[in-house]
This record gives C-alpha cells, sequence and structure tokens, in this order.
C-alpha cells in the first residue's frame, strides 16, 4: 500500500523536474517564485485530474 504511494510520488516528482525552474537553481527574482510555482503545480494537477 505504501510503496503504491511512493512510486505515484517519485512519478509526480519525475514530471515537476520536467521544468528546468525546479531541476537547476532558481536565478530569477524570488518575488515571482512562488506565482510560477504554483502556475505549474496547476498546470501539472490539471494533467493529472486533481
Amino acid at each position: 500500500m505504501l510503496s503504491k504511494e511512493s512510486i505515484k510520488v517519485e512519478n509526480i516528482f519525475a514530471k515537476v523536474k520536467t521544468f528546468k525552474m525546479f531541476s537547476t537553481t532558481y536565478r530569477n527574482r524570488r518575488k515571482r517564485f512562488g506565482l510560477r510555482m504554483n502556475l505549474i503545480a496547476g498546470i501539472i494537477n490539471r494533467e493529472l485530474g486533481f
């Protein structure tokens, strides 16, 4: 049961890391980091059907 959840989480992390912002050091303004992170999370949630 726990292993199934772990696999789901790992797959979500893999999807998140396809965005360069999360796979490297963030070098833009901190002011907009939260906005960009929320937008990317929204895109991923929509793809996954959450």
